[in-house]
């Protein structure tokens, strides 16, 4: 009888546990920092050809310097800001490296602006490979982000859903991830002058 007694009380045990969402909220958070990952190898691709970008059309752009050395500083900003996946946790340090990718993104839609007044730059293949280089880049950054936010979503959701919350209370502390949110004034449309 005494048998018959742990073995239910086992039993009983292992389905309460099974359904606590332990591995789920730890397979989610792992989901997130592998989505994070290809965010930040997208951004350094990024990183990498802008200044191959940048050293191609300063030999045909050379009166438009600012515009140059605007992408130049905002890159060299996001080079110096990292932001460990332990950060992901605090919504200021990942507003500020957030707000460093827009400063880049901003600069860089510029440098095209110069390229559309400049006709003679599209001219020169090197420079067509390089745009179109950036531009499936741009379009990466965004999917990896799109990745991230529903990463995110599905990790947020299993530390707040029951029993996950009360497995993830007592035993694990995990909390919320902030996802990508879009950069101020990013709702109005920009404005393009020749």
């Amino acid at each position: 009888m005494k048998k018959m007694f742990r073995f239910s009380l086992l039993a009983i045990i292992l389905t309460v546990f099974s359904g606590c969402g332990y591995n789920t909220m730890q397979a989610n958070e792992e989901a997130v920092f592998a989505a994070w990952g290809d965010v930040e190898a997208t951004y350094q691709r990024r990183a990498d050809l802008v200044p191959n970008l940048v050293e191609v059309v300063k030999g045909y752009a050379k009166h438009e310097a600012d515009t140059l050395k605007a992408v130049t500083e905002a890159r060299a900003k996001v080079g110096t800001m990292q932001i460990s996946k332990e950060m992901l946790d605090d919504p200021q340090a990942f507003s500020k490296f957030q707000q460093a990718q827009g400063e880049l993104s901003g600069a860089l839609s510029r440098l095209m602006v110069v390229v559309e007044r400049y006709p003679d730059l599209k001219a020169n293949q090197n420079f067509l490979d390089l745009q179109n280089q950036l531009e499936g880049t741009e379009n990466r950054i965004t999917v990896a982000r799109v990745r991230y936010n529903r990463a995110v979503q599905d990790f947020n959701t299993s530390i707040r859903v029951f029993p996950n919350s009360l497995t993830n209370s007592l035993l694990l502390h995990l909390s919320r991830k902030e996802p990508f949110k879009a950069d101020e004034g990013a709702k109005t449309a920009p404005k393009v002058k020749f």
